[in-house]
């Protein structure tokens, strides 16, 4: 990747040139002779040239700065990868990494954003993956920062939502400072206290290592289901210069296709769908983009079906007359096939919990009800933290990903259907259109009550 461009002096230079001009300032006064003409009036005297790139550094000067760190090239890759900005609390671990962003590249893609606390860098990383469908980038210190951010990053996992984090640390002991608090920011293993509830991580100990798992990372974090990953940048790797003739690369970004389902399961589903009498679409993490939610529509609208929105993302219109979420009960409960997009916890669509002083749990689907789910959560879990929800016992199980799926399964629907299922679809469509407005009604009279009442209410707030 070419180079962030320079002006004619190198910002690692500058210091190392205002100390050259400064020293041959002193080093052209004469003390006494100044003394003794201070009777006559002063000559003009020519001041020094201000330094110029390529000036060595005044002899016997200790050289404070260098020109091309690893910062630097860590800043290339992160452009590389489309990173448009950083998320981040200063922190002195990543000092290097902090200058780069800033100076070699430009604060430009990324743009460094400063927090005021850790989870809010995470938070705000969460929040623009949900909007642009990809991630930012997150600075914090191995330690303290991660330990601030972990609650942000809990939250982004269990939202499968992809964050991108890079943390420095002080590994080398022999490198750390004793004056700056560099014992106590420094960790052996530093992403071991989120390794339970992050996706992937890495501690690279060469800026070729960096590179490529910086790729690895970022492919990882956006393959489904998604999740934060991180990298440590060491802080020696960051501030080191890059040795004269290194030869350094970053691999092209090539993001995978999302896995689609088998073609004999989707066809499968297809036929179960369109020869059932109340079929129920349940959507949870379905769509990520708005060719998500047109797929989800096209479906429901194919087989006339009403879709149950868990509202784990923005999947279907409210307004739509399919859309019978204020109905859920009455439909699950007449349902003979019900297909789960992404549903997270099926089983409490499928079931009806009583917390009570003995808890209890009881089926509210008829007998002999199929259960389908397609779901890119199969292809991936932990069990520390257990954020998986109670196991289903579904009839068919179609490991992929939901959004990924649904033009496949479209097609298969459209392909089965005959001229009778087509106008039993109709009438079911308009039976569940009447409903829908019914319902619909029945919300605005409740919103009615206490609408000019204070404290405002909450049905007129929505």
């Amino acid at each position: 990747m070419a180079r962030a461009k320079k002006g004619k002096v190198g910002r690692r230079d500058f210091l190392k040139g205002v100390a050259a001009g400064a020293g041959a300032l002193a080093a052209s006064v004469d003390p006494l002779a100044a003394k003794a003409a201070a009777p006559a009036a002063p000559a003009r005297r020519a001041l020094p040239l201000p330094p110029v790139e390529g000036d060595p550094p005044p002899v016997g000067g200790e050289v404070l700065t260098v020109d091309r760190t690893g910062s630097d090239f860590m800043v290339d890759v992160l452009k590389a990868l489309g990173i448009e900005y950083v998320c981040s609390v200063a922190g002195s671990s990543f000092r290097a990494l902090h200058e780069s962003v800033i100076n070699y590249g430009g604060n430009k893609s990324p743009e460094f954003i400063t927090c005021l606390h850790e989870e809010q860098s995470v938070a705000m990383a969460h929040g623009y993956a949900k909007i642009e469908g990809k991630p930012l980038c997150m600075f914090a210190h191995g330690t303290v920062g991660l330990q601030h951010a972990a609650m942000a990053i809990y939250n982004a996992y269990c939202d499968r939502v992809p964050v991108y984090m890079l943390i420095g640390n002080n590994l080398d002991a022999t490198m750390r400072s004793p004056v700056y608090g560099e014992w106590a920011h420094s960790v052996l293993d530093a992403a071991a206290m989120v390794r339970d509830y992050t996706k992937w991580d890495d501690q690279p100990v060469s800026l070729q290592h960096f590179a490529e798992s910086a790729v690895r990372a970022y492919k990882i974090a956006m393959t489904p289901p998604m999740a934060p990953v991180l990298l440590v940048a060491d802080s020696e790797l960051q501030e080191n210069p890059i040795r004269e003739g290194t030869r350094l690369s970053i691999p092209k970004v090539t993001l995978p296709s999302p896995p689609q389902g088998d073609s004999g399961a989707v066809a499968e589903t297809a036929r179960l769908l369109v020869q059932a009498e109340n079929p129920v679409i349940v959507v949870d993490r379905t769509a990520r983009t708005q060719a998500g939610i047109d797929h989800l529509v096209e479906l429901a609208e194919t087989l006339q079906a009403p879709v149950i929105d868990i509202n784990g993302r923005m999947n279907f219109p409210t307004r739509h007359l399919l859309n019978q979420s204020n109905r859920r009960g009455a439909v699950v409960s007449s349902a003979d096939v019900i297909l789960g997009l992404e549903a997270l916890d099926l089983w409490s669509v499928v079931n009806a919990f009583h917390d009570q002083v003995h808890r209890s749990s009881r089926s509210v689907i008829k007998p002999g009800t199929k259960l389908i789910s397609i779901s890119a959560a199969d292809l991936y879990t932990k069990s520390n933290y257990q954020e998986f929800n109670r196991f289903t016992e579904v009839d068919l199980a179609i490991a992929a990903d939901a959004e990924a799926t649904l033009p496949a399964l479209i097609e298969e629907t459209k392909r089965q259907i005959t001229p009778q299922r087509k106008q039993a679809f109709q009438d079911r469509g308009a039976k569940l259109a009447a409903a829908h407005n019914v319902a619909l009604e029945a919300t605005r009279k409740e919103a009615t009550y206490a609408w000019d009442a204070s404290p405002i209410s909450t049905a007129r707030l929505s």
